[in-house]
């Protein structure tokens, strides 16, 4: 089997890898050669998702905005007399909590694509190539780093122009910051976070991206309430009828081209998002 056949294979079954098949799956179909890669560990699954758990950060807006909920979770049964041999759970939160995924309709500028909410999205866009632009280095040396288009033209000059269809990911190491408090890191002026600018994001749009993924409670920067137009990667992107996930982690994981990401969100009726369990599929 070819590299240009496997390539083709693997991306049909949802991978964005050309990656050769192994001897067991020579004559075998492109579905089959992607499954044994995986059962070789040729490829390898790494979960980008933070837990959810009652103490999970959620995005604070001040008033007179409503805020969502927390994460709640209350035992229905646990192998006892409630349902002896069975244990589950009831559980709320809001749709943007934790490691989450924002449809188009999330924004006023997405709110009549037809196929902007969490069960109207195809199929065939919640698998995609991803690039990581690494900025922990200036976001450690500035919590208020703001991504531009010259960070995506230096990491284009080295690994070539953004492949339309492409889920670009700012990876910053926030993550990392478990305190909730340090997470959401609020000051007297707003959040201080790192994101992207305006510029950026229209740029991002101009590479038909499939969407913007980073490790902070939201997509946008801290302080985007003030940019023009407020809050871009939310007003330009799902108004292009694109899509975001936030709370990102294990981006240092991922190599700057060559993962693909598996992203469906629930499918809630007329959903604006969901959290969801992000998945990268990397070879190795």
């Amino acid at each position: 089997m070819t590299d240009a056949v496997l390539r083709r294979g693997i991306l049909a079954a949802g991978a964005a890898a050309a990656i050769p098949a192994p001897a067991s799956a020579q004559g075998q179909g492109a579905l089959a050669a992607f499954l044994a890669a995986l059962a070789s560990r040729r490829i390898e699954i790494i979960d980008l998702t933070q837990t959810l758990h009652p103490g999970t950060p959620v995005i604070q807006l001040p008033p007179p905005l409503a805020n969502t909920e927390p994460f709640r979770m209350s035992e229905i049964s646990r192998y006892d007399a409630r349902g002896p041999a069975w244990y589950w759970n009831n559980f709320s939160c809001g749709e943007h909590t934790g490691t989450h995924f924002d449809a188009p309709i999330h924004w006023v500028t997405g709110r009549d694509l037809p196929d902007g909410a969490t069960d109207t999205l195809p199929p065939a866009r919640m698998i995609a190539p991803a690039c990581v632009i690494d900025c922990s280095a200036q976001a450690a040396a500035d919590e208020r780093f703001v991504f531009e288009p010259r960070h995506i033209l230096e990491w284009e000059s080295r690994h070539g122009r953004i492949p339309a269809g492409s889920w670009v990911l700012m990876r910053t190491d926030w993550s990392k910051r478990s305190d909730p408090a340090a997470f959401l890191n609020m000051r007297a002026d707003g959040p201080h976070v790192p994101g992207p600018s305006a510029a950026a994001v229209r740029l991002l749009v101009e590479r038909d991206v499939n969407g913007w993924g980073v490790e902070a409670v939201g997509t946008d920067h801290g302080q985007a309430f003030s940019f023009e137009p407020p809050f871009p990667a939310h007003a330009l992107l799902h108004g292009a009828n694109k899509y975001g996930l936030a709370s990102l982690t294990n981006l240092d994981r991922l190599p700057p081209t060559g993962a693909a990401l598996i992203t469906p969100p629930l499918k809630i009726r007329g959903g604006s998002g969901s959290p969801l369990r992000v998945l990268a599929l990397v070879e190795r």
